[in-house]
């Protein structure tokens, strides 16, 4: 690998590696490190999308409190 890489250690269920030894056999991944490495980019690229969505759904919210508030406003003063 190169620098920017790092290494980490982690605990997997035993059905897990399992499965990731028979996805390595079947030539899907090079190994089990270049599996891990696929399903976490994965997993990140999915959770970012998901997350930009709840931020964008934040946003939206409160531009239509703040809309709310100053309707209110608006016509409480009437």
């Amino acid at each position: 690998m190169n620098e920017e890489t790092e290494k980490i250690t982690i605990r997997l269920p035993k059905r897990y590696v399992r499965a990731l030894d028979f996805l390595v056999e079947l030539d899907d991944f090079t190994s089990r490190s270049e599996a891990i490495r696929g399903a976490i980019r994965d997993m990140v690229y999915q959770r970012t999308e998901l997350v930009m969505d709840k931020i964008e759904k934040i946003k939206k919210a409160e531009e239509a409190l703040a809309s709310m508030e100053t309707l209110q406003k608006q016509y409480m003063k009437q």
